[in-house]
């Protein structure tokens, strides 16, 4: 599949013109076969790019006092946790929250908070903090979530996510897509013979079919 993989990536990028922007890398899968009904058929991982994704990816922490301070001198932005109840109060502001950052984390004492005001928004994205102890640094959580991908399927046959970005070199990307086909691949009982079509794209790019090898 590697070969079919890099083919398409590099079609994908050929047919895209450069924009004023740098763009994302896209992987879509479409699934067949499977009952997504049941939840533990159901995709939800965390792939680690070989070749990190390539752009910045902005975190956020709910955190107070010396938690806080952590957090800022690991480069993330603190959000109080005193604000929590504000902003679930008001659904704009939330979804805007959930939009402007890729990744939460809270300390372990505001996880309930946050998933009573705010699990309704961050919750269906995929976006529900992960809770961060008091002995760990947040610095060393955020630094494996800056090489993450969320490959996550919920109740739909057809799912995407971000395999890099345009400045990548074809290597790159193509080593990042592999590591996300075999985890989707290897998450379905069939494999490859789980997946309908498979596609890759730039974020305003046409989609490039993949040939799928069984």
């Amino acid at each position: 599949m590697k070969e079919n993989l890099q083919s398409a990536i590099q079609k994908a990028l050929d047919d895209s013109p450069d924009r004023s922007f740098v763009e994302s890398i896209e992987i879509s899968f479409t699934i067949k076969d499977v009952d997504l009904k049941v939840p533990t058929n159901r995709i939800q991982e965390e792939v680690r790019l070989p070749s990190g994704r390539g752009k910045p990816v902005k975190i956020a922490m709910f955190a107070g006092g010396e938690m806080a301070a952590k957090a800022k001198a690991a480069g993330l932005d603190v959000i109080d946790p005193s604000t929590i109840e504000d902003l679930g109060g008001n659904k704009q502001k939330a979804r805007k929250l959930a939009k402007q950052y890729d990744f939460f984390l809270s300390e372990i004492p505001h996880m309930g908070t946050v998933g009573r005001f705010l699990g309704g928004v961050l919750g269906p994205r995929g976006k529900m903090p992960r809770p961060v102890p008091p002995t760990l640094d947040p610095a060393a959580l955020a630094s494996g979530l800056k090489d993450t991908a969320i490959v996550r399927s919920r109740d739909r046959v057809t799912f995407h996510t971000a395999v890099g970005s345009r400045e990548q070199g074809i290597e790159d990307l193509t080593s990042n897509a592999v590591a996300i086909w075999d985890r989707v691949t290897g998450k379905l009982e069939r494999g490859a013979g789980n997946i309908r079509s498979c596609y890759v794209k730039t974020s305003m790019g046409p989609s490039v079919r993949v040939e799928v090898v069984m």
